[in-house]
């Protein structure tokens, strides 16, 4: 799937008609998942702040798997030249920064009441934090070099690196004391979120996936047109 769709036109051709399929289904999910949130009953600890669960959850493994599927790209550009890595290396970036910002700033209001702090050193955060970094470190070496392929290469290598931050994100609450609660949705054993924030949860997961997707396909494709008419432009001047 992946050699296929590495073709400019047949990825085209591809996310011509998946991009609005996914983006419809992502807002069908998204209002599916706030008719239900809305509706669930306050927790008995955290009272109406819980509903924040709903966007910081999903808003944070989405960003993580943003930068899977960036760092993937990065691989398959340096490693295989594949003619579309790069692009969708490119693509990826600041929809997986937008989305693990929003997962900081939404931790941020979830945390103020229950550690009364906005700000934790805390292992979770802090890496979260740290895969931000990585995003806005990667977006900066793109525009701080000129050639594009020396760009790729050099922001590839960085992306590359960034990777082995994600399982430390992952496992953070596992391998040090943690102020941020424990894994919940896929807790060993099954789920320990109850049923009724579950489904909404679950719900508005979907939709910044699919959204997430939709939305990658669409900035890949401006990106191809992007490149297409460069080279035109460059063709033109000669």
């Amino acid at each position: 799937m992946i050699t296929v769709l590495a073709n400019p036109q047949r990825f085209l051709a591809f996310s011509r008609f998946a991009a609005p399929i996914l983006g419809a289904i992502s807002l069908v999910l998204i209002v599916w998942a706030l008719w239900t949130g809305w509706s669930v009953p306050d927790d008995y600890q955290q009272g109406a702040t819980v509903r924040l669960m709903f966007i910081h959850v999903p808003a944070a493994l989405t960003g993580m798997l943003a930068y899977a599927c960036l760092a993937g790209s990065a691989f398959f550009g340096l490693v295989f030249r594949h003619s579309l890595a790069d692009a969708a290396a490119r693509a990826a970036a600041p929809l997986g920064a937008a989305f693990t910002l929003l997962g900081l700033i939404t931790g941020s209001f979830w945390g103020r009441p229950m550690w009364g702090a906005w700000w934790v050193w805390d292992a979770r955060l802090t890496s979260f934090l740290i895969l931000f970094l990585f995003y806005v470190g990667y977006m900066a070496l793109q525009a701080a070099i000129d050639d594009e392929t020396r760009a790729a290469r050099a922001s590839g290598i960085l992306a590359l690196v960034g990777a082995i931050n994600l399982p430390i994100v992952y496992y953070s609450v596992q391998w040090w004391n943690s102020l941020h609660q424990g894994e919940t949705i896929f807790a060993a054993g099954g789920s320990k979120a109850s049923p009724v924030y579950l489904l909404p949860l679950l719900l508005m997961l979907g939709a910044f996936y699919t959204g997430f997707g939709a939305l990658w396909m669409t900035r890949v494709r401006g990106e191809i047109w992007r490149r297409r008419a460069q080279a035109l432009a460059v063709q033109g001047a000669r």
